[in-house]
């Protein structure tokens, strides 16, 4: 079951479940599988031989590594100037295993930069989707929407706020009827802020336990609409003073460090709780999560390593770091 917040599922029924070490074994190995290609593109660079005599050549090749991977240059600087000095001290051996070992453990350190669950505390939660077309935005508010429903048993209301892409509301209607959620929209062209506040009204009104907003997928160089952007912010926050709970940005694995400046330029226009990193299983830059997690000190919340409903997970760091450079 995806852990998506701080509420504990609701007492329904549920299929019967592998035993944990069973079920954990097998989302780590459909982890490693996603990252294949990323790993494959590391692994490439950090062959065996390089730790075989450590000098200086070995921290060169390994930035190198991690640097074509998307980890980002000064992430990777840090990386690898403190697992040089360890190892130049004997805290870690100079092995190749106890190397790699450790370059794991620092990997997931770094990913867990602030790290904290979806915050479903509030009632209704509101939830409200950012990010540019083509990262999986819409879908990812499907996903997330039918394991609120179906696994957590909450009623989910889900505001179409993206009006200038016909196509989002129509993708988000049909979610909303496979998740059993209720959807608020308007007319093509309507105003977002207006479809945000109907839709958060209507959750009040029904006792909803949680409303997801949409919003258009913003190019993040047009200023004029990153400004109406916090405007829909502005106005869920009239409804509700503490709203929106999360603000989540859905960013494309594949596009690597464009990736980073794009949840750059969102949160200094609204305040951006947590990163759903969506396509991890079709790139070799899965190195991007670190990057965002360290230089921009935004969480990983979720990741998307495919299609299905169950590709849409909680991101663990430890499991992460290791699905990426384990052998």
């Amino acid at each position: 079951m995806i852990d998506l917040g701080s509420r504990e599922p609701a007492k329904i029924e549920q299929p019967e479940e592998a035993e944990p070490e069973q079920r954990r074994g097998g989302v780590f190995r459909r982890l490693r599988e996603s990252l294949s290609k990323s790993r494959q593109a590391l692994q490439e660079e950090i062959s065996a031989s390089v730790f075989e005599k450590i000098d200086d050549e070995t921290w060169e090749l390994l930035e190198e590594a991690l640097i074509l991977a998307d980890v980002g240059a000064p992430t990777t600087a840090a990386v690898v100037e403190r697992l040089e000095h360890e190892v130049d001290s004997g805290a870690v051996p100079a092995d190749g295993p106890a190397i790699r070992d450790r370059l794991i453990e620092m990997l997931a350190e770094v990913a867990s930069t602030a790290r904290a669950k979806i915050d479903l505390s509030q009632e209704p939660a509101v939830l409200m989707m950012v990010g540019v077309n083509g990262t999986g935005k819409t879908t990812t508010i499907g996903k997330i929407a039918w394991h609120l429903s179906k696994e957590f048993g909450l009623s989910v209301v889900m505001g179409a706020g993206d009006t200038y892409r016909a196509a989002a509301a129509e993708q988000l209607a049909a979610w909303a009827e496979r998740a059993g959620a209720e959807l608020v929209r308007g007319q093509d062209g309507a105003d977002p802020g207006a479809v945000a506040y109907d839709a958060i009204s209507a959750a009040v009104a029904r006792k909803a336990d949680v409303v997801i907003i949409d919003t258009a997928g913003r190019l993040h160089t047009q200023d004029n609409l990153m400004e109406e952007l916090a405007k829909v912010r502005r106005v869920i926050a009239k409804l509700i003073p503490e709203a929106p709970h999360e603000t989540l940005i859905s960013i494309d694995s594949t596009t690597g460090q464009n990736g980073l400046r794009q949840a750059k330029v969102f949160s200094e226009a609204v305040q951006v709780d947590g990163v759903v990193l969506t396509k991890l299983d079709g790139t070799a830059k899965g190195g991007i999560a670190l990057a965002i997690a360290s230089e921009l000190g935004i969480p990983v919340k979720l990741i998307g390593v495919g299609e299905k409903l169950e590709d849409l997970r909680p991101f663990d760091p430890a499991e992460y770091a290791a699905a990426l450079l384990a052998e």
